[in-house]
């Protein structure tokens, strides 16, 4: 049995047999397992392995988003134990390309997840699912330009530098800022996923910009540190803060008015579909090389709604 890619057989070298179809273990390797965000893609990836018996799963990642030579590692002992297949959400574009071409060579399949791998790794994983950070990134400077005007400074607080997902989620939203708004961008910051780092920056940021109209916080522990900081600062809803991802803490802060809006990924969907993918593969079918999982702008009025409910974690 060949497994196909991108709606191509694959080379032949990468022919599975019936018995490595028919059973095994689907590894499900994450940025981090210290993330409301990532224990929701671990849901969905139960979710789609559920029902069945032939295939296992196993859910890990480093402890933190940073820790990418810890995520290699991690990939490294899943082709080294003969996997059946690969769901991977890469920390680092460029660090994860050999493991991944690794794995190719061994007729692992790979489905990447949530962030994209450098065009050299194209060819040697079956499908990438993601949100189209580009567009969510341009939903959220839309809703920034809607709510907080089209002049005065905007503060960007971002998380780890280089991350496919922040290069498009990021890169685009401060295009489109600066394309289409007289808005000054301050930063970005960096806090490594660190939702403490983020308090901190936060705290400084709005201290040295006391005339800021708008704020992003541009992942789950970001946006957390970053109400958190609005909150001990008392500039709680007296400028325009967006958050991105959907955890209860920012599901609380749009409640309260501390944040606008998050903008929500389908995370759930993400495990789900990825996991999907990998059975597909192992069974013979096709995948598309690209899976949008969507995103969903949430503020006051629609918290509650089906559409909300959906994606919120």
């Amino acid at each position: 049995m060949t497994f196909k890619k991108a709606g191509m057989l694959a080379a032949s070298a990468l022919a599975l047999t019936a018995a490595q179809a028919q059973a095994g273990e689907i590894a499900v390797i994450v940025k981090t397992t210290n993330s409301n965000f990532w224990q929701n893609v671990n849901l969905g990836a139960e979710a789609a392995i559920a029902g069945q018996n032939e295939h296992t799963m196993s859910f890990d990642g480093p402890a933190t988003e940073s820790a990418v030579a810890d995520e290699v590692n991690l990939v490294e002992n899943a082709i080294n134990r003969g996997v059946a297949g690969i769901v991977l959400a890469p920390s680092d574009p460029e660090a994860l390309v050999p493991v991944v071409k690794r794995a190719y060579e061994n007729a692992i399949p790979v489905v990447i997840i949530d962030s994209a791998l450098s065009d050299e790794a194209k060819g040697a994983y079956q499908s990438f699912l993601s949100t189209d950070n580009c567009a969510a990134g341009e939903e959220v400077a839309k809703r920034m330009i809607d709510k907080a005007g089209s002049e005065g400074k905007v503060a960007v607080m971002s998380y780890v530098a280089g991350v496919g997902s922040e290069i498009g989620r990021v890169g685009c939203f401060v295009k489109y800022i600066e394309a289409n708004s007289k808005l000054e961008i301050v930063g970005p910051y960096y806090s490594q996923s660190q939702m403490a780092t983020a308090l901190n920056q936060t705290t400084d940021v709005l201290a040295a910009n006391p005339d800021l109209v708008g704020i992003f916080g541009a992942n789950e522990p970001t946006a957390v540190g970053m109400g958190r900081a609005l909150v001990q600062s008392g500039r709680a809803g007296t400028l325009t803060a967006i958050g991105f991802d959907g955890n209860a803490d920012l599901q609380q802060f749009v409640r309260d008015g501390v944040l606008d809006a998050i903008a929500v990924q389908g995370s759930f969907q993400m495990g789900e579909k990825g996991v999907s993918a990998v059975l597909d593969v192992l069974n013979g079918g096709e995948v598309e090389p690209f899976i949008n999982t969507g995103v969903v702008l949430v503020d006051k009025d629609n918290v509650d709604s089906d559409s909300a409910q959906n994606v919120l974690y």
